[in-house]
């Protein structure tokens, strides 16, 4: 499980009523230091160069350059609260999704913050598929990753 840096300082909003999310949160309360990731993609941030044009891959990618921007500013992948991912291909989210779900779940394990999925005609770099937006907020201690308003 990805780990908070702040047990408690993070709660899962999940309305008693609605259908349990799957993959995502449907809102996240958090106490602590904002931390803002600019938009990632799934390049190599030392080189600035694509090492694949698998979607899968650049989704990895980007949610590993995500995690490393988190890491500086003293976090960890449970401290990201919400996510919005651009995608330029719907076709190739939707059919890779399985795939998509073994690479986020390596990279952050199994904490889903609260997310979307815009669909855009392009980004700015011309190979990029997918470009990946967080917010984080850092406790003030360390500890467990975040507490669940439904079992899990």
């Amino acid at each position: 499980m990805a780990r908070g840096s702040d047990p408690g300082s993070h709660t899962i909003l999940q309305p008693e009523e609605w259908a349990r999310a799957v993959g995502y949160a449907n809102g996240v309360a958090a106490q602590g230091r904002s931390v803002f990731v600019a938009g990632q993609i799934g390049w190599n941030p030392r080189t600035c160069e694509f090492e694949s044009d698998s979607f899968v891959e650049q989704a990895r990618q980007a949610l590993q350059n995500v995690v490393s921007v988190v890491r500086t500013g003293g976090g960890e992948p449970g401290d990201v609260v919400c996510m919005t991912w651009f995608v330029t291909d719907k076709a190739a989210y939707v059919t890779s999704r399985r795939e998509i779900g073994v690479a986020y779940r390596e990279v952050f394990g199994r904490y889903f913050p609260a997310m979307s999925v815009v669909f855009v005609s392009a980004l700015l770099e011309d190979r990029a598929q997918v470009e990946i937006e967080a917010i984080a907020v850092i406790g003030e201690h360390e500890g467990n990753a975040q507490r669940s308003l439904f079992a899990e």
